[in-house]
């Protein structure tokens, strides 16, 4: 099948109302109602600042993974670093390269983007961006962790291994399951797959509080 037969279609609908009906600490809840084929309707949603993530891989094709507590879910599990994209103005690679720094002390010199993702576009608008980085070496500062990141664990995967888990449902992390996949599947094709590290971002989230 061709690449232009399958692809997600933007639609500008009509919309009647835009409201914020909860502000939270990191993102809020939108109300907002839209013509859709001459009836009104509303939809509550998630208004999210949107994030990055980085699957960083040697030169040995291990993948950097880390453990962390996660309240809402009630475990620490198996990520990729990652992190909200809630500097204001922001680029995405600068808050993926902050991201890599932050938590697991590495810089890289090689990146690219990888995948796209919404993760739950049915009650959501937050969309990630995905980056591979290679050319891997240590900042030259340690940063100081707090929270829940001040226990995190570090790990070095194989690339084959970490997949193997995936399929075999023992790590569940959206971002992590689609950057694995989606990591063996690109290596395969000789990594022609990716994507310039600047390459547009369609569907990408918008600045918090901002209408649509």
């Amino acid at each position: 099948m061709a690449e232009a037969e399958l692809a997600d279609e933007p639609v500008a609908l009509p919309l009647r109302s835009s409201e914020r009906v909860f502000e939270g600490r990191v993102w809020d809840i939108r109300r907002e109602t839209f013509d859709y084929d001459g009836v009104d309707v509303t939809r509550d949603f998630v208004d999210h600042t949107g994030a990055v993530g980085v699957l960083a891989i040697d030169d040995d094709d291990r993948v950097l993974v880390i453990k962390q507590y996660r309240h809402p879910i009630g475990y620490r599990d198996w990520e990729i670093p990652a992190g909200l994209l809630d500097v204001p103005g922001e680029d995405p690679l600068a808050g993926a390269k902050r991201e890599l720094a932050e938590e697991a002390d590495l810089e890289a010199s090689e990146w690219a983007v990888l995948s796209d993702l919404w993760t739950s576009p049915g009650g959501s608008d937050e969309s990630i961006r995905i980056y591979l980085a290679r050319g891997l070496s240590a900042t030259a500062e340690a940063f100081e962790r707090e929270h829940e990141e001040s226990d995190l664990e570090l790990r070095w995967v194989p690339l084959d291994d970490l997949v193997d888990v995936v399929l075999a449902r023992d790590v569940r992390n959206a971002p992590l399951v689609v950057a694995a996949l989606a990591a063996q599947a690109a290596r395969a094709r000789g990594w022609s797959t990716l994507g310039a590290a600047d390459a547009p971002w369609p569907g990408r989230s918008r600045p918090r509080g901002a209408n649509r």
